[in-house]
């Protein structure tokens, strides 16, 4: 499950910066990110960034719930 969820980040990270975003963990159908929001394009903020990759996230892996941010 985290090679999947790894190809849709990296399929929209070119958007979001190159090192905006790190995989942390998916468990029971949670994907766990750590957002670098002073790497991401500019205007570009973090809410709008977990919302982007949740929405591609659970598009292409049907059995995704929910992205959650981690420190």
């Amino acid at each position: 499950m985290l090679d999947r969820v790894e190809r849709v980040i990296d399929k929209i990270r070119p958007a979001l910066g190159i090192n905006a975003v790190e995989l942390v963990d998916v468990v029971e159908g949670v994907v766990k990110i750590r957002v670098f929001s002073s790497t991401c394009s500019a205007g570009i903020g973090a809410e709008t960034v977990v919302t982007l990759l949740e929405e591609q996230i659970q598009e292409e892996i049907p059995e995704i719930r929910e992205v959650l941010v981690v420190d």
